[in-house]
């Protein structure tokens, strides 16, 4: 049994030494907006932040993050920039099935938050951790700048 600090919340977990964070936030939690894609560490739609940092959830021991800030996408939603970049997405036409937006979103967040006011490089390097096999990349990255734009307004 460990305790993660989920979005602002501890919990209780019940996990294997094995069980990694992807799967005790799906499958224990019920925390569903990490997606389980390669299972890899390669297309980042895992991608959570964990002390602030985007992380693959796929590659890191649930045990491991004992003690460590989690935030998952469910958390933007009540977060004005988190929620400035979701409207953006949909704006710009940036979301075709959608198995990529998470780790997108937990990405443009942590790049927004750190850098309120990005080049066009700096974002597409921001991304660079997340693949996306639907709409392309410029979508996405026009969002995340309509976003960045927005709140300098």
């Amino acid at each position: 049994m460990i305790v993660l600090k989920v979005n602002s919340v501890e919990k209780e977990v019940d996990v294997d030494g094995a069980e990694t964070l992807l799967t005790a936030l799906r499958d224990r939690l019920g925390l569903l907006g990490a997606k389980r894609g390669c299972n890899q560490g390669v297309c980042g739609a895992c991608t959570v932040l964990i002390d602030e940092r985007p992380m693959r959830s796929c590659l890191s021991l649930a045990a491991n993050c004992e003690g460590s800030r989690i935030t998952t996408v469910e958390a933007l939603e009540s977060d004005a920039l988190g929620s400035r970049l979701q409207r953006a997405l949909v704006e710009c036409g940036a979301v075709q099935c959608g198995f990529c937006t998470s780790g997108m979103l937990m990405s443009a967040y942590q790049l927004l938050s750190l850098k309120s006011n990005p080049t066009i490089e700096e974002i597409r390097e921001g991304l660079s951790g997340n693949l996306c096999r639907c709409t392309g990349y410029r979508k996405i990255v026009d969002a995340v700048r309509k976003a960045a734009e927005e709140s300098g307004k």
